[in-house]
């Protein structure tokens, strides 16, 4: 048995163009509708709502309004805009970006009902001629000593730590466990105390003269350490201020380097290494790949710049806006257990303006690579979207339905596929691009 469609309430609507990206529509729904609605909404309210003297379903229609009449007026203004806003919109042949902004006065019984909705559209785009735009490439190479820092990274940070003499001093190489407590003019200030830290002298991590500070300190010293604050650091507050630390030197720990052999290079535990020339050739391969990706990486997005230099469009501020916020969004789930909570809704405010231009660049380059997806017809198939969930789960070690199940159930199929059909139109426009070669990364 089919279930009948809603009816829409009759209506009229008028729509304006107020940019190349926007448009107002003025909606009016006719009495007679408005009327039916406001029935309809007391009905359900008199069937679920107990008043005391009146069997439920029974309390006359004047009580309920003087006791719910505010919250009815919401629910048919409500009501009124989902039922007639899509239709509105199909009507006028226009397809709404995001969100729109509804402006309207309360619904009232005996009179139409008016809004009004600022919908954002997407640009009608111009693309220039695909053929040969140009674009750079930087050219990927990996030295010797590049190979040899790197190895050299890895041995450090495989190296164990190990307690250094009784009697030692702390020196550039150090790794000195310690309390601190700092003060500026005397009070202490948020992040300025700690227990049991730890500094790697000579490492350049911390505010500058505090590593220089404790150096020739031994174990159950204590010590003042004198540093001012930068005038680019992060915590705006702390800025050029005057900080005193009092510290009291725990541990002394020193990195035991392994020797660079063989016997190295079989310890870092990944098939096929023996030997420290296999290491050496693997580090290299690494290197390599990570330089061809940002390689085409910069590839791309030169190719992308030509685009937008030879097609300019109005972009609409609510996808810059949401983009932003997506961005923002990211970011603060990844620090939030690492910044104080006012450190990092400074740094979040300051980003919220920072990033705009690269959030509409971001727009500008999606509605492009789906402009130019539409005109060389290129799409995105079931069995191409299957095998890229497929490939996703294997690389997390899930099983590929239930990755596919999960991407249905959070509505994340739609913009992997948008991903996909970009990946498509970039490599259409790298096949057709000019490009040139340029020395470094």
């Amino acid at each position: 048995m089919s279930v009948p469609e809603p009816k829409i309430p009759a209506f009229s609507v008028t729509a304006t163009e107020t940019s190349p990206v926007a448009r107002s529509l003025a909606v009016e729904v006719e009495q007679k509708s408005v009327a039916e609605a406001f029935d309809k909404a007391y009905k359900a309210l008199g069937r679920s709502v107990r008043l005391k003297g009146f069997r439920p379903g029974k309390a006359p229609r004047a009580v309920l309004e003087r006791a719910y009449g505010a919250s009815i007026q919401e629910e048919v203004e409500r009501l009124l805009v989902s039922q007639t806003f899509v239709a509105a919109v199909e009507r006028e042949g226009i397809v709404p970006v995001i969100e729109p902004q509804i402006e309207a006065e309360p619904p009232q019984e005996g009179q139409a009902f008016r809004y009004t909705a600022q919908v954002e559209v997407k640009p009608e785009l111009t693309l220039p001629d695909l053929e040969g735009l140009p674009a750079t490439r930087p050219a990927v190479a990996v030295t010797d000593d590049e190979v040899e820092a790197e190895l050299e990274s890895l041995r450090q940070r495989r190296a164990p730590l190990e307690d250094e003499p009784e009697d030692a001093a702390a020196a550039p190489g150090s790794i000195v466990t310690l309390d601190y407590a700092g003060t500026i003019d005397g009070e202490p200030f948020e992040g300025g105390s700690a227990e049991g830290a730890q500094v790697e002298l000579g490492s350049g991590r911390l505010v500058p003269g505090f590593e220089e500070g404790l150096e020739g300190a031994r174990r159950g010293e204590s010590r003042e350490v004198r540093v001012t604050f930068p005038e680019d650091y992060p915590a705006e507050e702390l800025r050029g201020k005057a900080a005193v630390f009092a510290t009291t030197v725990k541990g002394l720990k020193r990195r035991a380097v392994p020797a660079l052999d063989d016997a190295f290079a079989a310890s870092i535990g990944e098939e096929g290494i023996e030997t420290l020339e296999q290491l050496r050739a693997r580090i290299r391969e690494a290197m390599e790949k990570r330089r061809e990706h940002d390689a085409d990486e910069a590839l791309h997005r030169s190719l992308v710049d030509a685009l937008i230099e030879r097609a300019p469009f109005e972009v609409p501020g609510g996808l810059v806006d949401r983009r932003l916020s997506q961005r923002l969004s990211s970011a603060h789930q990844q620090l939030e257990s690492v910044l104080p909570h006012d450190e990092l809704h400074a740094r979040l405010d300051e980003w919220r303006e920072a990033w705009r231009a690269d959030a509409e660049r971001d727009v500008r380059e999606s509605l492009l690579l789906e402009a130019v997806a539409e005109r060389q017809e290129l799409a995105v198939s079931e069995l191409e979207l299957s095998a890229r969930v497929e490939q996703m789960a294997r690389d997390q070690g899930m099983a590929p339905k239930r990755l596919k199940e999960l991407y249905a159930e959070r509505g994340l199929l739609d913009g992997l596929r948008a991903r996909m059909r970009d990946e498509k139109a970039l490599e259409f426009l790298t096949s057709k691009a000019k490009v040139e070669a340029t020395s470094g990364t």
